[in-house]
């Protein structure tokens, strides 16, 4: 197992990108959240595409409490949800704005296994929209049993684990009926990924590299 600390330079630029409003929480929460430790003048570009009014008042009130108004821009798209990969080009239009005004040091999106495709679609054009941007993708459970074997992964302490679920749990109402939405399926994912990686904290985030530089 290699370690590598995250290098960033002063105010690091980070463009978290989720298909569906609670989707960035649930994947990579706890990462952005060491972030904030390590780097707390960072600025977050939080991207969601899909969700009515009530969901993104959800995402917005989540986002705000993880990270602060004052170092996260919220932009909401209305897309249906289920259906990003056949409007595709009014969604490529959105990834192209964005990328006209931020070029982050770190992007972190869905991983491009996954069978839900909405996740799909955004993977792809993430990475074919910032191509010389690190970009980790995340993981999301569900039904669809498509959980694979991360390449990366970032150790998070119990402290931030149970952070990152309560807001989960607090700021999604409209998710908690669902049977996978809970602390048990979201501890147990991140204890996980903790004993693949020999997390000294016992917790982990597993993400997925396509490509990543050392040195130039």
């Amino acid at each position: 197992m290699i370690s590598v600390d995250f290098d960033f330079p002063d105010r690091p630029e980070i463009l978290c990108i989720g298909a569906h409003c609670d989707d960035i929480e649930i994947g990579c929460s706890g990462t952005v959240l060491r972030l904030l430790d390590a780097h707390p003048d960072i600025h977050i570009t939080w991207l969601i595409l899909t969700g009515n009014a009530d969901r993104q008042a959800e995402a917005k009130a989540s986002a705000i409490n993880l990270i602060g108004a004052d170092r996260v821009e919220l932009v909401f798209h209305g897309f249906r949800d289920g259906y990003l990969p056949y409007i595709g080009e009014t969604v490529k239009e959105a990834f192209e704005e964005i990328k006209s005004r931020t070029d982050p040091h770190l992007i972190l999106c869905h991983w491009e296994g996954d069978r839900h495709q909405d996740h799909r679609f955004i993977s792809e054009l993430t990475a074919s929209t910032f191509r010389k941007n690190l970009i980790l993708e995340y993981e999301i459970p569900k039904y669809d049993g498509d959980m694979g074997r991360p390449n990366v992964f970032v150790p998070i302490t119990e402290d931030i684990l149970k952070k990152k679920i309560s807001n989960l749990m607090r700021c999604y109402p409209s998710q908690v009926d669902k049977n996978w939405f809970d602390a048990e399926t979201f501890t147990s994912l991140h204890r996980l990924r903790g004993v693949e990686c020999g997390s000294d904290s016992r917790y982990a985030e597993g993400f997925y590299c396509r490509k990543m530089a050392f040195m130039k």
